[in-house]
């Protein structure tokens, strides 16, 4: 089983301690017994600022596990239509939202499901993508 993991759930572990925390380390070992836990170049930027430097980031992303996966070009493209589609369909489209896709796509061709708190538009946009949230 691989799972790929969403920023949102690493930033309730490296982040400020929240109601979140706990429940994601839980989902997060779990998740590691069942198999491979991978990541985005994507997911890598988004938590990026949570780290002194490059190094103190590649030791902790090892240190738990995770793998970095490169986007493909089918992950690009299938983010891309997906992305299409919901600025088709939304009144007002959030641009920043490109790189959720990217997350997504990512996830739907290299990982047997996702590890997020942000499920609306990946069940929407990604229907095949099997999604699982950390119990709160």
């Amino acid at each position: 089983m691989i799972t790929a993991i969403d920023s949102n759930i690493l930033i309730d572990v490296i982040g400020q301690h929240s109601r979140f925390t706990d429940p994601s380390i839980r989902a997060l070992d779990q998740a590691r017994q069942e198999g491979a836990l991978i990541i985005s170049p994507i997911v890598v930027a988004e938590i990026a600022g949570h780290f002194s430097s490059l190094k103190h980031q590649e030791k902790c992303l090892r240190e738990m596990g995770l793998r970095l996966l490169d986007l493909t070009m089918a992950d690009a493209y299938l983010a891309g239509q997906a992305y299409i589609a919901y600025r088709s369909r939304s009144k007002d489209p959030k641009p920043r939202m490109l790189a959720d896709f990217l997350v997504g796509a990512h996830a739907a061709h290299q990982s047997d499901r996702l590890m997020t708190r942000d499920r609306g538009y990946y069940r929407t946009y990604f229907t095949k993508l099997k999604l699982i949230e950390p119990e709160v």
